[in-house]
């Protein structure tokens, strides 16, 4: 039984995600503006036949595909939303599964630290792979689960205002974003990256 931990998809992928989705994954990369699907399941190993499905029946393109022993993450892209949201149906007719049933997203943790000290910003700087946080900028970080969410989180933030991103991790037990920027656009960000979640239809999710 392969149980569907998140199903994303997002009809437009804004520039900043998509460049880090680019300069991180090994796959077919996406450019600005394209829709995208990301699926998160267990067992990780389930991702190969799921891949298999969405790439024979569309004309989609994958640019992650993470195959863990719990997890499995993938992620496919084309200019047509058509042909991303076919992908979509074709995977959840394979898992015998409804987009609702899904795991309903967690936010498990929300940080904001204003005016982040330098040798704070060196350790951030020294993982990340986004933009590099500068000393005073203020730092958002957020948690959740599971961890295929953050990705909208991510996109929506970027949408609702101009802050860097710094880094994402979309797979793994849980998920985890970090952003930078002024205090009054992390707020922003923060706002829609929170929202966004919470308008996800899912199954309960206790974990």
């Amino acid at each position: 039984m392969v149980d569907l931990r998140a199903y994303v998809f997002l009809d437009s992928l804004q520039p900043q995600l998509t460049a880090y989705v680019a300069s991180t994954s090994r796959g077919y990369l996406p450019v600005s503006g394209q829709a995208s699907l990301w699926v998160e399941v267990a067992p990780g190993i389930s991702i190969n036949r799921i891949t298999d499905i969405a790439l024979k029946g569309t004309h989609v393109k994958p640019a992650v595909q993470v195959v863990e022993r719990a997890y499995g993450l993938l992620e496919v892209h084309h200019d047509d939303q058509g042909e991303v949201i076919d992908s979509g149906r074709q995977i959840l007719e394979h898992l015998g599964k409804k987009e609702q049933e899904r795991l309903q997203p967690r936010v498990i943790t929300n940080q904001v630290i204003t005016h982040v000290d330098d040798y704070q910003c060196m350790l951030i700087n020294r993982f990340r792979k986004g933009s590099m946080i500068l000393g005073g900028q203020t730092l958002y970080i957020m948690e959740c689960h599971p961890a295929g969410y953050s990705v909208i989180a991510a996109n929506e933030a970027e949408k609702a205002s101009p802050v860097n991103l710094i880094d994402i991790q979309p797979y793994g037990a849980f998920g985890r974003l970090y952003l930078a920027g002024t205090e009054s656009h992390i707020r922003e960000a923060m706002q829609a990256a929170t929202e966004a979640l919470d308008g996800l239809e899912g199954r309960e999710n206790r974990s």
